[in-house]
């Protein structure tokens, strides 16, 4: 370990170690990745509201009984002389750092990163963002050393250049097992770790340690659920190249306030999951069974569907058919998937749930055997439901399926109002509320142009400002 003088270039030995708290320390400043991604800036980088405050740790919400909640890249670097532009950049970089005031360098008042941050952090001198220094640190093995010795990340780093030719290669290799060719669920902790922190957005989070899990629990399962088109549990590097992930990576040194970043890592869209799911924990042990997911949205949805959630269709643990027991990841699955049926990940997810036998089609028996349990619920509420005759016309009518008697996935997703389709048959609440309005209406708000928020969004966006409204209310949480 070494002490950089306050007011002189600081020259480092390649003996020279460097330890993660300092790593992190030493780079506040913003890279220039999200410049050369596809598409620049122009990921999901929106916030839902503009006028609410970031969640903070002042008076922060939270259920009774719990501390409270804190309210692809393209190609290679360009070449330099026949190698990579970076490797001739870093090479400076850890040999003068520039002019040092008060120990290390820290971020500028008022923001995450600087364009004229000068000079360039060996993420930046790497061309990678800022929040790929965990992956760097511990790949040049920080993690089980606690430093990182400069001629160690150098000869690291020459490795990854060789080997990774793009952005989606090299933080495959930073974050996977070594020679494991996909990422799965715990290789993303340490890095989300990281973000957790050292991100100014999640600054509130410090002193809220017990919630550091769940928040990167349900990060993993969102980038899981966007990300991993396979369901295989296993992200490979052409779904990261095909995902908006490493763009929204490099958006975390951009933007202060975590909760514009509303793809993977806003806190208000955790909230707003966690909190739903500890309404349904009654005995809070991160379990539910059927019963309690079926008082979801007062019990909206068909007991027939309930079961078949539970059935494995779209669940990996083992507790779900040996307990019959649903874990907090499975219900951020759920929860997205109810409340955006429009994705390709959520019809996914339903078309598993109706497809009884497997088949990978929808027969008109399948369909039955759902409504079935629909006309009841509305015979109890003193509705006159449609015979399934007349209901399975408008539901082909609307699909308009390639093959007579028969939906299949595909004649799903390219229908844009798949979310009519599957609440007619298992929703009863989002089935009537389809009802009272004109399927030209619905199908304009569909076609609508421009970035309009996705139902999810929009929910999460209303459900967030109802638990502020009532927490600031005071009025008592619910268990259901």
């Amino acid at each position: 370990m070494f002490f950089l003088p306050s007011d002189s270039l600081t020259v480092f030995k390649q003996s020279s170690l460097v330890s993660f708290t300092f790593w992190s320390a030493c780079f506040p400043f913003t890279s220039e990745y999200a410049q050369r991604v596809p598409g620049g800036n122009s990921g999901r980088h929106r916030s839902f509201r503009t006028d609410l405050p970031a969640a903070c740790g002042t008076g922060g919400l939270g259920p009774p009984g719990t501390p409270h909640l804190p309210g692809a890249a393209t190609g290679g670097a360009p070449l330099q002389g026949g190698a990579p532009m970076c490797t001739s950049r870093w090479g400076w970089t850890w040999v003068q750092w520039g002019p040092l005031r008060g120990g290390v360098p820290g971020p500028r008042p008022g923001r995450v990163g600087g364009r004229g941050a000068d000079p360039l952090c060996p993420p930046q001198a790497c061309g990678c963002p800022l929040y790929w220094k965990g992956p760097l640190f511990c790949g040049a093995g920080g993690e089980r050393t606690g430093a990182v010795s400069v001629h160690k990340f150098v000869a690291m780093w020459r490795k990854v250049l060789q080997t990774c030719h793009d952005a989606a290669a090299r933080f495959l290799h930073l974050l996977a097992s070594p020679g494991c060719p996909y990422l799965v669920q715990d290789d993303f902790v340490p890095f989300l770790q990281d973000v957790v922190n050292t991100h100014p957005g999640l600054a509130f989070l410090k002193e809220a340690s017990e919630f550091h899990s769940r928040y990167i629990t349900t990060v993993i399962q969102r980038i899981f659920y966007t990300v991993n088109r396979s369901w295989s549990g296993r992200i490979t590097c052409a779904e990261l190249r095909r995902s908006t992930f490493l763009q929204n990576v490099a958006l975390l040194e951009e933007e202060a306030d975590i909760n514009q970043l509303t793809e993977y890592f806003s806190y208000e869209h955790f909230y707003v999951i966690y909190c739903k799911f500890w309404e349904l924990d009654t005995d809070h042990d991160l379990l539910i069974d059927s019963q309690d997911l079926a008082r979801h949205n007062d019990h909206a949805i068909s007991t027939k569907m309930i079961e078949r959630i539970f059935s494995g269709a779209v669940t990996r643990g083992r507790k779900v058919q040996k307990e019959g027991k649903l874990s907090y990841a499975d219900f951020v699955w759920f929860l997205i998937s109810e409340e955006d049926k429009k994705t390709p990940t959520s019809i996914e997810y339903w078309f598993r749930c109706m497809d009884l036998d497997g088949d990978g089609a929808l027969s008109m028996f399948e369909l039955e055997y759902f409504y079935e349990e629909q006309c009841r619920r509305l015979d109890s509420m003193a509705i006159e439901a449609l015979p399934f005759e007349d209901c399975l016309c408008q539901m082909l009518d609307l699909v308009k399926p390639q093959s007579e008697g028969k939906i299949t996935l595909h004649d799903l997703k390219k229908c844009k109002l798949a979310n009519v389709f599957f609440d007619t048959f298992f929703n009863i609440e989002k089935y009537l509320d389809h009802e009272q309005k004109e399927q030209v209406s619905l199908l304009r708000e569909s076609e609508s142009e421009g970035p309009e928020l996705s139902d999810w969004e929009k929910y999460a966006a209303e459900e967030y400002d109802i638990l502020v409204a009532e927490e600031a209310a005071g009025e008592p949480w619910e268990d259901g």
